[in-house]
């Protein structure tokens, strides 16, 4: 069909049809189910939205009156054509829903992760891409990435429901497969998840109050380590600057004082580097979070 120009609707077979694009929409069997009877009633009464890729003509929106059509045994759809490279072509998804049923924010968030992590678009150019604002895109990358690889697969699937994953991303990503499994093995509830969420929640929160160190599911396992390090520096800085300057050095000891001396003396020197190359680092970032935004 070198001829079909964009915008023009055509009767294509439904198995000329991809569903490529499928894998950012959530399953909602009820709804397929819904279409299908209102497909057998009415008709189509919209066309299908597809794009061109690799000689396949992908949909982008329909998937629910796609589904409806092989349920009814239907072989050819309606369909419009849409011209679109791959970044276009997952912005429309979003674009395409905002007339009907919105994209759900865990939809919304896969189509910001794949724009970032595999097309290479920055944050500001999906939020000008999406026409949203940096804040929202950032958000939505980090939902995605605070859900376990095995939880983001069970979503994808229809075995996980939004709420439950909503109440997996609380926890760290490494606890998340061990409270998955206990879900599947024991069939607990939404809510049931959610109360064994609290539990773990409260007992991590106890450990991270005992080493002043609380994770954060934003950062990498380096990032965390050096988070880790950095709270345990700052606590022992915290408290020995109270100590100095308090009066509790006037029950130091003579003898006290000449075994302290190197180290205190140490202290002031290696304080001194370690404020000039954090300094240097906070520099650094700052430059790169600049060109980062432009």
């Amino acid at each position: 069909m070198n001829d079909w120009r964009a915008g023009e609707v055509r009767s294509l077979s439904v198995d000329q049809l991809g569903q490529y694009y499928r894998r950012y929409r959530l399953p909602d069997p009820e709804a397929e189910a819904a279409m299908a009877v209102s497909l057998g009633r009415f008709g189509q009464q919209t066309p299908v939205v597809v794009c061109l890729r690799e000689e396949t003509y992908e949909v982008l929106d329909g998937f629910k009156r796609l589904a409806a059509a092989g349920t009814l045994g239907l072989k050819t759809v309606a369909a419009r054509l849409l011209e679109a490279d791959e970044r276009l072509a997952k912005a429309a998804i979003l674009g395409l829903n905002q007339a009907g049923r919105r994209a759900h924010e865990w939809e919304e968030a896969w189509i910001v992760h794949a724009l970032v992590r595999e097309d290479g678009l920055t944050q500001d150019e999906v939020a000008e891409l999406l026409c949203r604002h940096k804040s929202w895109v950032c958000r939505r990358l980090a939902l995605v990435e605070k859900l376990g690889e095995s939880a983001r697969a069970d979503l994808r699937l229809g075995l996980l429901s939004v709420t439950a994953a909503r109440s997996l991303v609380r926890l760290p990503a490494g606890n998340q497969t061990e409270v998955l499994a206990t879900r599947h093995r024991e069939s607990l509830t939404a809510a049931e998840l959610d109360g064994v969420v609290d539990l773990l929640l409260a007992a991590q929160g106890q450990t991270q109050q005992e080493t002043g160190w609380a994770y954060d599911p934003r950062l990498s396992p380096a990032g965390n380590r050096v988070a880790r390090r950095l709270a345990d520096v700052l606590e022992g800085l915290g408290r020995m600057e109270t100590w100095l300057k308090s009066q509790g050095r006037a029950g130091l000891t003579p003898c006290d004082r000449s075994v302290l001396t190197p180290g205190f003396d140490r202290l002031a020197r290696d304080a001194q580097s370690v404020a000039v190359l954090a300094q240097d680092l906070v520099g650094e970032l700052d430059n790169h979070d600049r060109v980062q935004t432009q």
